[in-house]
């Protein structure tokens, strides 16, 4: 019989792709999701006719949905990634962050508690609870450096803070009930399916239209970037494979600065999509206000879930970028319509 696994905002950025590993693995899945702004049933148009795949509309604060959901579906593994995402976003409306990551969490960890309890023998040796969190939790690295896992905590943003919550909740659970979680915490993602407003895909798009490309301050602000795929398989072995109660951090080992990333966009785009109108898309850069409070650089020690569990990313950050440009060339028809009701207004700058 298939592993059942629950993912909620499975039809996010990160979320779909692990519904489609999930799927691609011989799982069956249930994706739970609220479709707010940058959730969307068409990252899970690959899987939708899959008889393994089922989906589910709900908020993860709403208490008897999950109920309904976990009692319905009766999962083996539960794989929480659901939360609101973007920094910007937070600034200007933290409010949405605290209930959806903060309380939307202990809803989640009251529900699966309950679910568990109810579970008995080898399925209630096998259930996992599976939190995703970011890097961002551990605030700001200098020049040198990279985040381990026992880092301290020291978020700097309301994003940031909510995840920090969400991650300590978690641990509770598990150190005062038993609940058997695992944990993990990302670097920053890219690769097909990312909402536009996040930087890759928005140079991408701007970039293909002659737009200017904004960059923050003066683009120094070093990011490790994970290629999407990669993170899902990684995300698969930490909840089938990974020690209850443990943490563990996920990296794509390929730090960049932000200005790069978005020459390294134009480089390609200049390549395999050359526009005598638009020029050298290089030219079209334009520094920008920068963020409030902004993270100079962040980096992941993954060597402990290298060693546990034997994960290394596949792709390099050049392969995965020219992968994801050449993915958004190819798939307008799922992107142009996020395009059209995304006014690509600037925001966080918490005026």
């Amino acid at each position: 019989m298939a592993q059942r696994i629950l993912v909620t905002g499975g039809a996010g950025f990160i979320g779909s792709a692990v519904v489609r590993h999930l799927i691609a693995s011989g799982r069956e899945v249930l994706t739970f999701d609220k479709l707010t702004y940058a959730g969307n049933l068409a990252s899970l148009a690959p899987v939708a006719d899959n008889p393994r795949h089922s989906f589910v509309r709900g908020d993860i604060c709403d208490a008897a949905a999950v109920r309904a959901a976990l009692d319905g579906f009766r999962p083996d593994l539960v794989m929480h990634l659901a939360a609101e995402s973007h920094v910007d976003r937070s600034i200007d409306g933290p409010g949405t962050f605290v209930e959806t990551n903060i309380v939307g969490t202990y809803t989640m960890l009251q529900e699966a508690l309950r679910y568990w309890r109810g579970l008995s023998g080898a399925q209630a040796e096998a259930f996992r609870f599976h939190h995703i969190s970011t890097d961002e939790v551990f605030g700001t690295l200098g020049a040198e450096g990279l985040f381990r896992e026992d880092t301290p905590y020291q978020p700097n943003s309301p994003y940031s803070a909510s995840k920090a919550a969400s991650d300590h909740l978690v641990r509770a659970w598990f150190h005062t009930y038993g609940l058997p979680v695992v944990m993990s915490n990302c670097s920053n993602n890219y690769g097909p399916y990312h909402f536009p407003e996040k930087l890759i895909p928005l140079v991408i798009l701007n970039a293909l239209e002659g737009a200017p490309l904004p960059v923050y301050g003066t683009g120094e602000n070093v990011r490790d970037w994970l290629f999407v795929e990669d993170h899902a398989e990684a995300l698969l072995l930490i909840a089938t494979k990974g020690r209850p109660g443990e943490s563990y951090n996920v990296g794509g080992d390929s730090e960049r600065r932000n200005i790069d990333v978005v020459r390294a966009i134009c480089t390609i785009l200049d390549d395999i999509r050359p526009d005598a109108a638009i020029g050298p898309r290089e030219n079209l850069i334009r520094f920008v206000t920068d963020r409030p409070g902004h993270d100079a650089r962040y980096a992941i020690d993954f060597s402990k879930l290298h060693t546990e569990l034997g994960w290394s990313p596949r792709e390099t950050f050049e392969s995965g970028l020219r992968r994801t440009v050449e993915w958004y060339l190819a798939n307008a028809g799922w992107w142009e319509p996020l395009r059209a009701r995304y006014a690509r207004e600037r925001l966080g700058l918490a005026s």
